[in-house]
Parts: C-alpha cells; structure tokens; sequence
C-alpha cells in the first residue's frame, strides 16, 4: 500500500504543479497517451488472432464493460444535458444563450468576490497570529 499512496501524492504534486501551466500540461499528458496507444498497438500486433474485426470487438466490449464507451465518445455534457432534458446550443434562442452568458459571467463575478473575502480573512488572520 505505500507503492500505491507514494504515487498517489506524486500525482497530486505533479498535476498541481502542471495545472497552473495548462499548455506543458496539454503537451505532456498528449505525449503520454499517444506512447501508451503505440505500446498497445505494437502488443497487438504481436498476436497473430488480432485482427481488425477482433481489435474492435474487444475494444467495444471492454469500454462498455467498465462504463467508458458512451461517456468517451458523446461526453458527459452531452448526457447530462439529455437527462435535464437542455436544448442543444443549436436549438437555443439567441436570447437564451444571452441569459446563460449573463449567469455565467454573474457566477464568475460571485466567485471572485468570495476569492477576495478569503484573502482579506486569509490576511487578517496572518495579522492577528504576528501580533
């Protein structure tokens, strides 16, 4: 287990460390998954009964047994917009597409204010522990 929770706080530090660098991150991540596809494929290759068909029937039945294949290649955005039963953007009104603007940028605006109240706790508190 302390295999498991060392690259567990590796993770944590790297990802937190990259997220403020969104395009090394992007670059890295897409490095990563494009050698982990060619390792797979060379694998496969080295299986004489991999063929196409049976590439794409495994791939099918694997995805769908661990729940990835709908969510993968409609995204969840796109499901979770079914369920509350949303217009696609498409099907939006100018005006509704507006209103969502506004929301947004009004929660944004909320967002920041509460990013602002925090530091003023945040240095009030530094303040009172120096005193």
């Amino acid at each position: 287990m302390s295999i498991i929770r060392f690259f567990d706080k590796l993770e944590d530090k790297i990802r937190g460390a990259l997220s403020h660098r969104p395009i090394v991150y992007a670059f890295i991540g897409s490095v990563g998954i494009i050698l982990l596809w060619r390792g797979v494929w060379m694998v496969a290759d080295d299986f004489d009964f991999m063929t196409g068909p049976v590439s794409v029937v495994a791939g099918i039945v694997i995805l769908l047994a661990i729940g990835l294949f709908v969510s993968f290649f409609i995204g969840d955005q796109i499901l979770i917009s079914g369920v509350k039963e949303e217009k696609r953007t498409d099907e939006k009104t100018e005006e509704e597409i507006r209103s969502e603007a506004v929301s947004l940028r009004q929660i944004r605006s909320d967002l920041d204010e509460i990013k602002n109240q925090l530091k003023k706790l945040d240095k009030k508190g530094k303040a009172d522990n120096v005193k």
